[in-house]
């Protein structure tokens, strides 16, 4: 089977005609293994399928897109590599329609910072394809989303927001300022924050968890 990105799958448990589908988009410099270790702890009749992103930084580390630094350590993101990989992954996901028995009603995306940024974009620009969201460590970046975005319907998009209040690499400020953005496009969204760092606390994990079950 020939898809256009690496990944890893776990089958669901619960076999239904057409199961649902969690898409796993890990961070910034990792690889298809890190939030696949989650794996075993969701829900039994999802598609668990983690991507590997697309440019390579050696030694096991991927990135969906270049983060630059200048002399003055501004950082800024390789908008035209975001949106190649924002299109890539809305490519994956028709991909895996036609090969897994998956049910393009039901697919959500869970991305981890690098990974969460780019969720946003794809749900924005493509409603039609992802129906909810577990946004962790990341923010709202409109650039990468397609033209005219806001016009699309959001009416069957939900999102769940979460960040560490003590994230060192995405500031929380910039997470706070995405959720008033996305509910003025009409976006269902929870938004949550943990007294942690870059990372996954248990509790927010558990949060999603039950929010995906909700």
């Amino acid at each position: 089977m020939n898809l256009s990105l690496h990944h890893l799958v776990r089958e669901p448990k619960i076999k239904l005609e057409k199961n649902p589908l969690l898409l796993l988009l890990h961070g910034y410099g990792s690889n298809e293994e890190d939030l696949f270790s989650f794996a075993t702890e969701l829900p039994e009749e999802y598609y668990i399928v983690s991507a590997r992103a697309p440019f390579d930084m050696m030694y096991g580390s991927y990135a969906w897109y270049a983060i630059n630094f200048d002399a003055d350590e501004n950082k800024f993101s390789d908008i035209g590599q975001a949106q190649q990989s924002r299109d890539l992954i809305a490519k994956f996901i028709d991909e895996l329609i036609v090969n897994y028995p998956i049910d393009a009603n039901n697919i959500t995306l869970i991305g981890f910072s690098q990974g969460c940024i780019l969720s946003y974009a794809i749900a924005v620009s493509y409603p039609e394809k992802v129906q909810r969201v577990v946004a962790m460590s990341g923010y709202f970046n409109s650039e990468i989303a397609t033209e005219n975005f806001d016009k699309n319907d959001f009416s069957n998009l939900k999102i769940f927001a979460s960040h560490g209040i003590v994230d060192q690499v995405v500031p929380v400020d910039w997470a706070r300022n995405s959720i008033p953005k996305l509910k003025q496009l009409g976006i269902d969204i929870v938004y949550k924050e943990y007294p942690i760092g870059h990372g996954v606390a248990p509790q927010n994990f558990f949060d999603f968890k039950n929010w995906l079950q909700q």
